[in-house]
């Protein structure tokens, strides 16, 4: 029942998001340097709107909080200075933070793998999307451990896993 909005915005940027409730925000780099067709903006599309489906914002947010939490507590209780509660913060970051927010984007590529797919765009878009990313980082992406997304070869992999199964599921709107 949300009041789902798109935003785009003239920038060189290669992203979109999501700030939850149905707000979308595209950069039109994202389209402009990838040069994607419009399954492949779905595939984006699917994936943002997942975000937002499963409250991802809000769940993020909570979980900020809780270990924000803990490690001020557990530094004080523990007397750990202003460097041991930094180097605390650092270390859950690593180990708690980025795991949490690279399965938040597998849920959301998934999830909007199906979306796409459902409202009639080819889900092999997906894929697509994220060799372009591939071939446009040259291999400049950060280790997967020290980032809140999986690595570009992985997304491809899990999403080429699933892609029988929307695959049927675009068959179906292709029949209607």
């Amino acid at each position: 029942s949300w009041p789902w909005e798109v935003h785009v915005l003239k920038s060189e940027t290669l992203n979109a998001y999501c700030t939850g409730q149905g707000k979308i925000m595209f950069y039109t780099g994202i389209v402009e340097k990838l040069a994607l067709n419009d399954e492949e903006i779905a595939a984006i599309m699917g994936h943002e709107m997942a975000h937002a489906l499963r409250e991802h914002v809000r769940e993020q947010m909570s979980q900020n909080y809780a270990q924000n939490m803990v490690i001020s507590v557990g530094a004080s209780a523990l007397g750990l200075g202003q460097l041991g509660t930094q180097v605390a913060g650092k270390v859950s970051e690593v180990v708690i933070s980025l795991p949490f927010g690279r399965s938040h984007e597998t849920e959301a590529d998934l999830m909007g793998l199906e979306l796409m797919a459902r409202a009639g765009y080819n889900p092999q878009a997906s894929v697509s999307v994220w060799k372009k990313m591939k071939a446009h980082s040259k291999g400049g992406e950060p280790m997967e451990f020290l980032s809140t997304h999986p690595s570009h070869e992985n997304r491809i992999t899990d999403l080429e896993k699933e892609l029988p199964k929307a695959q049927e599921l675009y068959a179906q709107t292709q029949k209607r």
